[in-house]
């Protein structure tokens, strides 16, 4: 006979008897659960020697035995290894980390915002992530990064990883403003570009309202995505309410931010220096005489940026609903006048359990961005206030004269562009989902749940560039006024059955999932160009000329989920899945495209007989998997852009021909490791060695003239990328008078293209053979970089890539009630083209320029004659994130902690990089990193922080 079930009651608390409410206790068999109240107590009908998992995040969990005849008291302790933190195994499964097969990069609240709050989101995760390559785009408030996870995963391809909040898939695109139109960076007669210092939408999200991420770099770990996941997957999980009494948290954080780095302007030249130059001197004397000589740069980016964060939560609940109300204001300046960052939202998430037997969770959220960017990076057209200050003679007055009226010097008054331009964009964002879980089936050894969700992401962005005809850069076009209008949304919704059988006595189990999902997305961009504006009217009604262009894609996903886990007694893990995937996106929208993912995992520590005070654990893991790109829309659709001659409409046709039968970038992983924990905790390593094959890369094929096409896409080559990635963590000291956590993480990826159909050539980002450009080629990594050399010889001179990425990370508490904390990041390698130092050359303005070289030539004009001088080494050593915190210990009633601090980010980075920032990427999100062209200078930010908590 099945016994009667009866009452237990009990009580958890950490190891200094504080109460833990909203820790979860469930029984091992039946799976009943509940959670923790405000005084840290429970209640929970079970049979007489069940036995109750406890679990509290940031804690190991604690498996005891219910006794009905006295209450248990459990104490938590904290989980220095991390080896009970919970880390996803599938779309509706998870597991502890001590059990998994993958190496799954976390990322914490406190490890994202504790310690020196970053801008965005994005940048909030830069040098925290092992086997990432995270750099910025621009420097220009609002973000914009870009990510690539264990290599690149494409030449024209995704890149970028795929973005998940709370279950559901969101937008991380960048979209154009239509700034090309003004620049012609990218030539074709297009208003959009890569090239348009757009931000990726990422960024929108509050960083305050994160509780955790996870990375999955690799297919090994995101086959369960299946083709969306070529390029890893990022998991946003947002703060959720606890069991307890109504707390709020208030925070405020004020600063300011300046730039970097600058790169200087000489005013101490003599008469051969002017001469060597080719200004002239007696205009400079007469300048130098009357105290206007001018360091523009100075000018431009020495400006102070004052800073501002609000935030304020509320949550709460009872054991059965529970809530997280949070809201955010941050408020930037940018360096440069007329820029900037705002950043409002409110987030709303609600956990609700009907009875045992269903449950919900509720998460809304929603968002209003605005940045102001200026005018940077890449410019055909020399307008851009970087390109400007890149042949700013110090004695040409550029100033406004007193009724701010300003002159004309036969070049772009970048002065005057920065008083009277604008690039403004407006995000009106909204992220809903809502997940559902029923128990269908329950016995004493099986159990199945019904898991659903459903998901929308929807935002629109209204972009808007002045041009007034009253700049001097507006001659010949007579102003413009250029506006943007963007729509996406973005659908999803997934169903899952997950049984969960644990036969006999319970040392084994079996999770079985199946599972469908689907996903929907429309993106529709509208940009109206308006030009020859009548007088000093600024509106599109009041011009000349107006054209517009629209940008529409839509997509559909559908696909089925298969995994099977089994578990034996803690130790032996295995887990096999299958993924089934048919997109709009690919060349047969008809095809399902299967994605196999297996892996294993063995704890010999956790075997039978094993007993050490030293060895805590020791995990062999082996994981493979595959995923695969979706092809680009113009490999599978012939371009046909509109066009007018003579004031005749009509369509041309792109000298590219798409492929209907185009395949995906199919991509296979095998990853395998080692994680060993010693000293209970206070000492773990975890080694990862990787190999990644991506097949069927998307090339460009030269095409018989005769059909009237130069090119064709077609599946042309396959690309492999290998990597190793090291973790230690340790507790070195851990007294009541001082406690000290560390961190360390090593990593590097080495590509090289395995095959390729068609003859080498230039993928495209960069500036050609003549300034340098990514070159693919057999053999090669697909990161070369090769230029023209003295000689006139195509000439490998570097790679982007990395040789080797590491990071520190630190937490001291000391005096009870101070925490220091500090992040620092080295990359070695990884070359940069630095078209920057060449335009400063070419117009003297490198501070340098009149130095000798050991040839005595001066450097200026000897880099000129060697171009591969612009291709610069990448090395840097970054301090990211320094702050200082004190508790202040309170006795006030309704307030229970009160804490100020201090913190910087970017404070000091060591480099022999000539340009502003070893970590640039002015081409956006696309496969060329590290091109440096006149862009807007990155920021270190000082800080001060007030939190309370009541």
């Amino acid at each position: 006979m099945q016994a009667q079930n009866q009452t237990v009651k009990g009580r958890v608390t950490d190891v200094t008897g504080n109460p833990l409410p909203g820790a979860s206790i469930v029984a091992q068999k039946g799976r009943q659960g509940a959670v923790t109240n405000a005084e840290g107590r429970f209640e929970l009908d079970v049979a007489p020697g069940t036995r109750l998992t406890i679990n509290f995040t940031g804690f190991k969990s604690v498996t005891i035995t219910a006794n009905p005849a006295e209450p248990l008291q459990v104490v938590l302790e904290d989980d220095i290894a991390k080896l009970d933190e919970v880390i996803v195994t599938g779309l509706a499964t998870t597991v502890k980390r001590r059990n998994a097969a993958n190496s799954v990069s976390t990322v914490s609240s406190k490890e994202l915002t504790g310690a020196a709050p970053a801008q965005t989101f994005d940048a909030a995760l830069s040098g925290k992530i092992s086997g990432a390559n995270i750099v910025a785009n621009s420097g220009a408030p609002g973000g914009g990064l870009s990510f690539k996870l264990r290599g690149a995963s494409s030449i024209y391809g995704t890149i970028q990883p795929l973005f998940v909040i709370d279950g559901v898939v969101i937008s991380n695109r960048a979209s154009s403003t239509g700034l090309n139109a003004v620049t012609l960076a990218s030539p074709g007669g297009s208003a959009t570009s890569t090239q348009d210092n757009s931000t990726s939408r990422i960024a929108d999200i509050n960083p305050a309202d994160i509780e955790n991420v996870e990375i999955l770099k690799g297919a090994s770990a995101s086959a369960i995505y299946g083709s969306q996941a070529s390029a890893g997957v990022v998991i946003i999980t947002t703060k959720r309410g606890r069991a307890g009494k109504t707390r709020f948290a208030f925070n405020q954080d004020i600063g300011q931010s300046s730039a970097i780095k600058l790169l200087g302007t000489d005013l101490e030249l003599s008469d051969a220096d002017l001469t060597a130059r080719r200004w002239n001197i007696n205009r400079w004397r007469t300048a130098q005489a009357n105290g206007r000589l001018y360091d523009y740069e100075k000018e431009v980016f020495g400006n102070k940026g004052f800073l501002r964060n609000t935030n304020l939560s509320v949550s709460g609940g009872n054991e059965k609903t529970q809530f997280h109300i949070s809201g955010g204001m941050r408020k930037e300046d940018g360096i440069v006048d007329n820029t900037g960052y705002s950043n409002n939202g409110i987030r709303l998430n609600i956990n609700h359990r009907v009875s045992d037997r269903l449950k919900f969770n509720l998460t809304s959220s929603f968002m209003n961005t605005a940045s102001d960017r200026g005018l940077f990076n890449n410019d055909n057209n020399g307008i851009t206030i970087g390109g400007g200050l890149t042949s700013a003679i110090p004695y040409r007055e550029l100033h406004a004269d007193a009724q701010g009226n300003f002159p004309d010097p036969g070049v772009p008054n970048f002065l005057q562009t920065i008083a009277h331009m604008k690039n403004n964009e407006k995000v009106n964002r909204t992220i809903n989902g809502l997940n559902a879980e029923a128990l269908v089936q329950q016995s004493q050894s099986s159990v199945t749940r019904f898991i659903g969700r459903a998901g929308v992401d929807f935002y629109n962005t209204k972009t808007s560039l002045l041009f007034p005809a009253i700049l001097n850069i507006e001659g010949e076009t007579g102003g413009r006024n250029i506006q943007g209008n963007i729509f996406d949304l973005n659908t999803s919704w997934a169903a899952f059955l997950v049984n969960t059988f644990t036969p006999g006595t319970g040392k084994s189990n079996f999770t079985t999932t199946l599972g469908i999902t689907h996903e929907y997305g429309n993106y529709d961009q509208l940009i109206s160009l308006a030009q020859r504006l009548i007088g000093s009217q600024t509106g599109q009604g009041q011009a000349a000329q107006v054209r517009a262009q629209q940008t529409r894609q839509s997509y559909r996903n559908d696909g089925f989920f298969f995994q099977e886990e089994f578990a034996f007694n803690e130790f032996l893990n295995v887990t096999a899945g299958l993924r089934l995937d048919k997109s709009t996106n690919n060349g047969d929208h008809k095809k399902y495209n299967l994605y196999p993912k297996a892996n294993v995992s063995w704890n010999i520590t956790r075997m039978a007989g094993w007993n050490s005070s030293i060895l805590s654990d020791l995990k062999l893991r082996v994981a493979y998997g595959e995923s695969s790109g979706f092809p680009t829309f113009n490999s599978r659709f012939t371009l046909m852009p509109g066009s007018n001659i003579g004031g005749l409409p009509g369509t041309s046709t792109s000298l590219t021909l798409g492929n209907s039968d185009i395949n995906s970038e199919r991509q296979t992983e095998l990853e395998g490791g080692v994680d060993i924990t010693l000293f209970n905790g206070r000492l773990t390593f975890e080694g990862t060695f990787y190999n990644k094959v991506i097949k069927d890369l998307l090339v460009a094929a030269d095409w018989p003239s005769s059909t009237g096409f130069a090119t064709k896409w077609i599946n042309g080559g396959s690309l492999r990328n290998r990597g190793i990635e090291l973790s230690v963590r340790a507790t070195p000291v851990s007294v009541r008078a001082i406690r000290w956590t560390t961190g360390a993480n090593f990593w590097l990826n080495r590509s090289q293209v395995l095959t390729l159909d068609v003859p080498s050539f230039d993928q495209g980002d960069g500036f050609g053979n003549t300034y340098g450009t990514y070159y693919i080629e057999k053999g090669k990594p697909v990161t070369q970089i090769k230029i023209n050399n003295a000689d006139g010889q195509l000439t490998s001179v570097g790679n982007s890539e990395p040789d080797f990425q590491a990071n520190w990370t630190n937490e001291v508490t000391f005096l009870q009630n101070f925490t220091f904390r500090a992040l620092v990041h080295y990359k070695k390698g990884g070359d940069n083209i630095n078209l920057t130092r060449l335009l400063r050359d070419g117009s003297s303005m490198s501070k340098d320029w009149d130095e000798l070289n050991e040839k005595g030539v001066r450097k200026g004009i000897a880099r000129q004659d060697d171009v591969t001088q612009y291709i610069e080494d990448g090395t840097y050593f970054r301090l990211r994130e320094i702050a200082l915190f004190y508790r202040v210990p309170l006795k006030w009633k309704g307030i229970e902690q009160l804490q100020i601090g201090a913190s910087a980010n970017n404070i000091l980075t060591i480099s022999d990089y000539s340009g502003y920032d070893p970590e640039v990427s002015n081409f956006g999100t696309t496969f060329g990193t590290g091109i440096d062209v006149a862009p807007y200078p990155p920021s270190k930010r000082l800080q001060l922080h007030l939190a309370v908590n009541f």
